[in-house]
């Protein structure tokens, strides 16, 4: 018999659906605690997101053109037919629209709700657009907070992470080309060089 108590154990899920218990202290059970395992809209999912909605409110829209925001929010202006609506405290005026000062100030429920803001503000955004009765949180490129997408989707909401919608949304139109990308579509019309 071992003076040792025996090691507890945790579930783990792993990404291909299945689960198995493991010693919570051993390494390999830190390891794929700290993987991701929320998975997201599909692309078709997200492509049905793009397509459904007229408006989009920006949180964390800023009028700093060095900002990945100001860049998306440039890009959304001239190349979709969304209403955006920006929401940063700080700013009155962007791409010559007004900067609402919270999403409660909006004058619409938008279709979207794309955040720029740290993974751990992620929470606190969510109840946010749940308040104002948006149905959709798209979190950009590089944010992300596993917790909050499961979180999210617990208050009804569809959720959209790590992705950057206008990337997506260049993906789905045609429109990646202009970025240097290659958007895999083989076409006979000659190119622009």
């Amino acid at each position: 018999m071992s003076d040792t108590a025996p090691a507890e154990l945790q579930t783990t899920q792993l990404s291909n659906g299945l689960t198995c218990e493991l010693p919570a202290s051993s390494p390999l059970a830190k390891l794929l605690k700290s993987q991701r395992t929320w998975v997201g809209p599909t692309a078709k999912e997200r492509l049905g997101i793009l397509r459904r909605a007229k408006s989009v409110a920006i949180v964390g829209a800023s009028p700093n053109p060095a900002r990945s925001s100001y860049f998306v929010s440039t890009y959304l202006q001239q190349s979709s037919d969304y209403d955006l609506y920006f929401v940063n405290p700080n700013a009155d005026e962007i791409l010559g629209q007004p900067v609402y000062k919270s999403l409660a100030d909006l004058p619409v429920v938008p279709d979207i709700v794309d955040v720029f803001r740290k993974g751990s503000d992620i929470p606190a955004v969510i109840d946010d657009v749940v308040a104002i009765g948006a149905k959709t949180i798209w979190v950009q490129l590089g944010i992300w907070n596993e917790e909050a997408a499961y979180y999210g989707e617990s208050k009804g909401l569809t959720v959209v992470m790590d992705r950057c919608i206008k990337v997506e949304h260049a993906r789905f139109h045609g429109g990646l080309h202009l970025l240097g990308f290659d958007t895999g579509q083989i076409s006979s019309r000659k190119q622009l060089r």
